[in-house]
């Protein structure tokens, strides 16, 4: 079938993008689903610093591709061998397929699924090959969802069912923003009743992560970041603290809030520079978790003595340590009972010929996040 989508057609273009349209908008071809897939229909699509990461170049990927990988839509058509779907249904996508059958699926670490990692890298399907071409020739998928687009053909393992009651604008955000957000600060960071918190980097990721942190308890919430903008939004959903990293002297301000650093630090950025800041206010015996998505040649340098003689922790929080099938349901009955207000992030509806003018307010910081949506 022929399906409206925006295709990455170079990486690096410089900006503005609403001039140099590193994405076009125009028909290609959709192949139906195959073994374990199914046909969705896009409602809703989240706009993402991961999405940005591709097309300024800091994780390059294989082009012609039609980026996206936080969408919410409803399913037209299931393939062979689906067993938990059926037309009607309306999901969550989730950007890391998981087999089900490898060694960290097995162990109830899907994020980590080591052929969905070679397929997402491939820009491929996790079944193999690409449902997408233009002429003949293939485009490829980000993270076997490409849903910058009218429809998507999908694994069945890339999805979670949700209620049909939810709005799909909202549902979206859940599928990466919140899912990694709140997942680092409930499965990877730990964060519990009465301990101290620092989030640095406040874009939808890292405002999620302070809601997550408030639902969880914590006494204080450190909110970091280089934009007083972004720190007024985290103070009113539940930041305790603000510091802006960019004056000087703002280590020494978060460790003096804590006496002495805080007992998880959560870095959003991609920066090297911000998760060193996340490590350097991290205390003695703390956590230091970080879930941005740098550049693949950024080194991060630290002083490697203080992994054993204060007994710190260094962790990578990918699709939030979670499990989405479980970790999704429990955040949106948190967002139910207004403890997850995660409508507070969407400042921004666009429709699909906006996505390079979106692409710039996210570049900006002028965002927290939008979302497309098609109807």
């Amino acid at each position: 079938m022929k399906i409206k989508a925006a295709v990455l057609e170079e990486i690096g273009r410089p900006g503005p993008y609403a001039s140099t349209r590193p994405l076009t908008i125009g028909k290609i071809d959709l192949e139906g689903p195959r073994e374990g897939e199914v046909l969705v229909r896009m409602e809703a699509s989240g706009l993402c610093h991961s999405d940005l990461s591709v097309i300024n170049g800091d994780r390059p990927r294989q082009i012609p591709m039609v980026l996206g990988h936080e969408g919410a839509g409803v399913i037209e058509e299931v393939g062979p061998g689906v067993t938990r779907f059926e037309p009607g249904d309306h999901v969550i996508s989730v950007f890391v397929p998981s087999c089900g059958h490898c060694g960290p699926c097995r162990a109830g670490r899907p994020a980590l699924c080591e052929p969905g990692a070679a397929a997402n890298g491939k820009g491929e399907m996790i079944g193999g090959g690409t449902r997408l071409s233009r002429d003949g020739k293939p485009v490829y998928h980000m993270t076997g969802v490409a849903c910058y687009a009218e429809r998507a053909t999908i694994s069945q393992n890339s999805l979670v069912k949700i209620d049909r009651n939810i709005p799909l604008d909202i549902a979206a955000l859940m599928g990466c923003a919140v899912l990694t957000g709140a997942g680092a600060v409930f499965n990877t960071g730990d964060v519990t009743p009465g301990c101290c918190t620092a989030v640095v980097g406040l874009g939808g990721v890292g405002l999620a992560a302070v809601m997550a942190a408030r639902a969880a308890g914590a006494e204080k919430i450190i909110a970091v970041d280089r934009l007083p903008e972004k720190l007024a939004i985290a103070k009113e959903l539940g930041a305790t603290h603000v510091v802006n990293s960019a004056e000087e002297g703002a280590r020494e301000e978060v460790r003096d809030l804590t006496s002495g650093g805080v007992d998880a630090a959560m870095d959003f950025t991609g920066n090297v520079h911000a998760l060193r800041f996340a490590y350097d206010v991290t205390r003695r015996g703390g956590a230091t978790v970080t879930a941005g998505l740098p550049n693949p040649k950024a080194m991060l340098e630290i002083p490697a003595v203080l992994l054993t003689a204060e007994e710190r922790t260094l962790k990578g929080s990918y699709l939030g340590s979670g499990v989405p099938s479980r970790d999704i349901p429990k955040f949106l009955a948190l967002h139910a009972q207004g403890r997850l207000p995660v409508d507070r992030l969407l400042t921004h509806k666009i429709r699909l010929e906006e996505i390079n003018e979106g692409f710039d307010r996210l570049e900006a910081g002028e965002a927290i996040r939008q979302v497309i949506t098609f109807n």
